[in-house]
């Protein structure tokens, strides 16, 4: 087992000792920082939807896990290989860093100088985050785009609110919002007729409810109503106590949300004016 890196210097001579280390053999590339913010509660399912990620967006992937107790870092490097083809094998490095104490309050002392520059910055934050802390200030800050799921977040749409207030400083995704495009897509073919609708009933998660009745009413330029039928995934839709058709397709898989996310750089105006219509 490696030894464990306690500075951030410890940590760039361990990527560059990887680096020298395959001789050039492999091709190291990157086309961006992914950092993830991950509290003890969401380790598992973070290192589930990484494990599916890397080979699709070859990145420098920086975990950073918060503890609440001691000082300090903690951190190891792991390099992985992808078979491409013709022979050509793709690596990639994660970084996985549990801070403690003053370095969870202030990550980007750490994070900073293992950001690659000139490529973009992915920010994955699991769970509701802390929108007055300093952790989320500072790393929205070197951030060009937050990605949540607020399928995580109690208490719903309060939530929202506080993220708009975000909008006009990074571009914002929401894999909650990902999970709705193929129901969003649907009742838009429905126009003209669903502009006469008065009220949206939701089988689903919270998040995917409140954003729908947003969507519908941020588009319509009116007032929704919203009924909410709880389930662990959107399985129906109701308009004026109609069911509405149900879309062609299956479901994306965690990692395929997460991953189209990465692909997009700009902000989102029509997520923006659903949240802002949730509340």
């Amino acid at each position: 087992m490696a030894a464990t890196l306690e500075t951030v210097p410890a940590i760039e001579r361990r990527l560059a000792a990887l680096r020298l280390g395959d001789g050039g053999t492999r091709l190291r590339t990157n086309v961006m920082t992914h950092i993830a913010w991950v509290p003890t509660e969401w380790v598992e399912a973070a290192e589930d939807v990484l494990a599916g990620l890397a080979a699709r967006h070859p990145s420098r992937t920086i975990v950073l896990f918060p503890q609440s107790d001691g000082d300090g870092l903690e951190g190891d490097v792991e390099s992985e290989s992808f078979a491409m083809s013709e022979g050509l094998t793709i690596c990639t490095d994660t970084i996985r860093i549990r801070l403690h104490g003053t370095s969870a309050e202030h990550p980007t002392s750490v994070v900073e100088p293992l950001l690659i520059s000139d490529l973009p910055v992915f920010l994955r934050w699991r769970g509701v985050p802390p929108f007055d802390g300093s952790a989320f200030e500072e790393l929205t800050g070197v951030a060009d785009r937050l990605i949540v799921d607020s399928t995580e977040w109690p208490d719903l749409p309060k939530p929202y609110a506080r993220l708009a207030e975000i909008f006009e400083r990074v571009a914002v995704s929401d894999i909650a919002w990902a999970r709705t495009s193929r129901w969003r897509s649907m009742l838009a073919s429905l126009w003209p007729a669903i502009g006469k609708v008065e009220r949206i009933k939701v089988t689903g998660t919270e998040a995917q409810a409140h954003l729908l009745a947003g969507w519908l009413s941020s588009r319509l330029r009116k007032p929704i109503g919203l009924e909410h039928e709880l389930s662990d995934k959107l399985v129906g839709v109701e308009l004026d106590g109609r069911p509405a058709p149900f879309p062609p397709g299956n479901p994306p898989l965690p990692a395929d949300l997460l991953s189209d996310e990465l692909d997009k750089v700009s902000r989102d105006p029509v997520y923006e004016a659903a949240v802002l219509a949730s509340v």
